[in-house]
């Protein structure tokens, strides 16, 4: 999957009046036939510090945003593989890469090869396509204009259509709400 998504920074330019500094992708990070994400912001404080220069989303590599900090994605997922030995496979090697936190169970696993938690709080919206959100207890279909608030607890995407779908959210470093075996 090629990066089709423009990302716009506005900020202030010599003279102090807005412009736009940037206009191009700078962090993604993607798996043919699995995933594309890019990481359109970060920050490392709350609340956010625009006084700080650059591109803040160069240097995140995580899942998660740092503590205290902020991250702003876009996130397109195709439909789901096949095989799925080989989709939980694929996320796992993710979740090595990404040094992810806390680690789905083997139940967790088999309800959907991408079940994962973060200890954040997400708000994400389905711009483009449709996917379902699967919990430990229900699947929710997901269309464009539907949002949904995640408080730090196991979620999985499926996308069952035959169509990518886009995703775009910021997650938000959270005080966890439960904590739970992994």
């Amino acid at each position: 999957m090629s990066s089709r998504w423009k990302r716009i920074v506005v900020g202030t330019n010599a003279d102090g009046l807005s412009a736009v500094l940037d206009t191009e992708q700078a962090n993604i990070q993607s798996k043919e036939g699995f995933f594309w994400r890019a990481t359109l912001w970060g920050t490392q404080e709350t609340p956010a510090d625009n006084t700080i220069e650059g591109d803040r989303s160069l240097d995140i590599k995580t899942r998660e945003p740092f503590p205290n900090g902020m991250l702003c994605r876009a996130l397109e997922i195709p439909p789901d593989p096949k095989d799925k030995v080989e989709h939980l496979r694929v996320f796992e090697e993710l979740n090595a890469q990404i040094d992810q936190k806390i680690q789905a169970t083997t139940e967790d696993s088999a309800r959907h090869p991408t079940m994962h938690r973060t200890d954040t709080l997400d708000c994400i919206t389905c711009v483009i396509g449709e996917i379902y959100l699967v919990t430990d207890v229900e699947e929710v279909l997901m269309r464009p204009g539907d949002t949904v608030v995640i408080r730090g607890t196991n979620h999985a995407w499926s996308n069952r259509s035959d169509a990518p779908c886009l995703l775009v959210g910021t997650m938000i470093d959270a005080v966890p709400k439960v904590a739970r075996e992994s």
